[in-house]
């Protein structure tokens, strides 16, 4: 069998993704591997026709592709993005048009389920056999259990080729054909805020610049409008790591996003993002901006500001893109407080655009941010371990930043509370007390809370 792997990497060969391919290559030599690392060789591939069209030809000859990609913010890393755009925009969907694929990855496993599901996605688009994935811790491959899942993971693929299945679709065709969009009348009312608001929009499109007008607009403040094409970036993240023991980023002094993202949004009170739908995701130009804010390695940049997006595209259709960012806000310490799409009609849009303006300025004048849900405190626990454990070693930022600000907050320190715990267990172990204590449980769960109503907050 010929098997594609179509790598996401920007590290080629040596990622750690990459290993797991080759190990598989080492076990079933019977089988013909052939590597393509499209996101290293991105700017290649966009600017010459020619080297796009070979890579074409080998995914054409193939029995199986496999997507092989590490994860960068919850996604595949903005290269990879490009290549998959690349593919829509010349077309060449009927290359991968029946024929079998599944996908590997590599990550600490923090959001691996939303990468996973764009390319299940971007699959059944184009019209692909996609039988099942594989989300491996990035240490997995050094274990002998994880070795016998990835073998398993392998026999498993090649049982459902050989056996002819026709696995499930997963996810409609996109619907969708953008409407012109016209603001209405001008506005009665408009937000003060007497603070910074930040507009941040990928690139100029019909719509989106024309929610944005309306989003201005309906400030009495002056608002500050930023295009990432502006932005002086001169690539995407190495995952070379080298902004692990400070923050310091490679391509510090190469190039002026860091200046850029320190000193214009982090320091906005109110933040909002705005992008058009690409595929099923916003632009890579987008993917590469949120991949370079890497340099931040695991620490939270975005404590306190309120956030929105305006999306131009077909978001009602695409749940997991709109999960990827709440997600990624949600664990960078924001309060999300919308989205709007331009996918109702033009009023609907005008009302909706101008509530958000008015909504993210009272949340900013109250400084509301909303409890985080198991988006932002799961991430944090996997986070905190992980950096807790080994990788504190490479990110040395991380962990002295953990230690400061109270992240590392294992149950086990908190000792006091551990000891009674440990009591109580005991105690309410005793079959006459146990038994008391379930008979009156709606009571008993309910205990600690009597004393807050005595608190003036």
């Amino acid at each position: 069998m010929k098997i594609i792997c179509l790598c996401g990497s920007p590290k080629g060969p040596v990622s750690v993704t990459m290993q797991y391919v080759k190990y598989l290559e080492l076990k079933y030599p019977q089988h013909e591997f052939v590597h393509i690392h499209a996101a290293q060789q991105i700017h290649r591939l966009e600017k010459n026709m020619e080297f796009f069209d070979e890579i074409m030809e080998k995914i054409k000859s193939a029995d199986f592709v496999l997507w092989a990609f590490p994860l960068y913010i919850l996604h595949v890393h903005g290269n990879f993005k490009r290549f998959i755009e690349l593919i829509f925009e010349f077309k060449k969907e009927k290359i991968f048009e029946g024929k079998y694929c599944a996908a590997i990855s590599s990550s600490i496993n923090f959001y691996d389920n939303t990468a996973h599901n764009y390319i299940n996605a971007i699959s059944d688009d184009l019209g692909m056999k996609y039988i099942d994935f594989f989300s491996a811790h990035m240490n997995l491959l050094t274990k002998s259990e994880g070795r016998k899942k990835l073998l398993g993971f392998a026999e498993y693929i090649f049982n459902c080729i050989d056996s002819k299945i026709l696995p499930a679709k997963h996810y409609d065709k996109i619907d969708y054909i953008e409407k012109p969009y016209l603001p209405g009348a001008g506005l009665e009312r408009k937000s003060k805020t007497g603070k910074k608001v930040a507009i941040l929009a990928d690139n100029h499109y019909n719509n989106l610049d024309k929610m944005i007008e309306r989003f201005k607009n309906s400030f009495a403040d002056e608002t500050n409008l930023y295009y990432l094409s502006d932005v002086d970036i001169k690539g995407g993240c190495l995952g070379c790591l080298k902004c692990g023991p400070d923050n310091k980023c490679a391509y510090d002094k190469k190039d002026g996003l860091k200046t850029f993202f320190n000193d214009e949004i982090k320091t906005a009170d109110i933040i909002v993002f705005a992008g058009k739908i690409r595929d099923r995701y916003l632009s890579s130009e987008w993917k590469t901006f949120l991949d370079r804010l890497f340099f931040n390695t695991h620490q939270k940049t975005l404590i306190g500001k309120q956030v929105g997006f305006l999306i131009s595209g077909p978001l009602w259709q695409l749940p997991d893109l709109k999960e990827n960012l709440t997600s990624y806000f949600e664990f960078q310490g924001a309060n999300i407080v919308d989205f709007v799409s331009d996918e109702p009609s033009p009023d609907s849009i005008d009302n909706q655009v101008s509530g958000l303006a008015e909504r993210l300025t009272i949340g900013s004048r109250l400084d509301y941010i909303k409890p985080a849900t198991f988006r932002g405190i799961a991430g944090m626990k996997i986070f905190r371990d992980e950096i807790y454990g080994s990788l504190k070693v490479v990110f040395k930022a991380d962990h002295k930043n953990f230690k400061k600000t109270g992240l590392y907050d294992f149950p086990q320190r908190n000792f006091f509370g551990q000891m009674f715990s440990n009591v109580a267990y005991w105690v309410t172990s005793l079959k006459f007390i146990e038994k008391k204590m379930y008979a009156d449980m709606p009571k008993f769960m309910i205990l600690n809370y009597r004393r807050a109503f005595s608190k003036k907050i």
